[in-house]
């Protein structure tokens, strides 16, 4: 008897959709809880080189928060690929600015950096207010640990 390998179609049809409130939640322990739902490690048929996760809605990111001086010192980096083109913007403008790319960034940091992991950062869904446009995936509240 061999290990059980969950197959693509099979993995489609058990998908289910969560919602999640960012609202006072820290950064690091929502977006690793949020990558490992992502990822289907909370399931028991969870296999490695496939898309078994589930599809993640994180609302309130605006009410995010960062423990430490992280909001002052942490410095998110991107650049346009011409000389001299490296832009920066500090956690605390990115959370005033853009909350939806501040978690997505961390979620994604915490997937794999493969084709998997970007077909999996599609299944996650990050507004900064309270409303989504999902009620028709009847989404259940995802309860993360403390």
């Amino acid at each position: 008897m061999g290990t059980y390998q969950m197959k693509r179609q099979d993995a489609l049809a058990q998908r289910q959709w969560y919602v999640v409130d960012a609202e006072g939640k820290v950064l690091g322990r929502l977006a690793s809880q949020v990558a490992r739902v992502l990822r289907g490690k909370h399931k028991p048929n969870f296999t490695p080189h496939e898309d078994v996760g589930d599809f993640v809605i994180v609302v309130n990111a605006r009410g995010v928060r960062l423990t430490g001086k992280k909001e002052e010192d942490k410095v998110y980096y991107r650049h346009s690929e011409y000389p001299g083109g490296m832009r920066t913007a500090s956690a605390q403008k990115m959370l005033t600015d853009k909350p939806e790319a501040l978690i997505r960034l961390a979620v994604k940091g915490m997937l794999p950096k493969s084709r998997l992991g970007r077909r999996l950062c599609t299944k996650l869904k990050v507004y900064a207010g309270s409303e989504h446009p999902h009620e028709a995936q009847k989404p259940q509240p995802l309860v993360l640990k403390a």
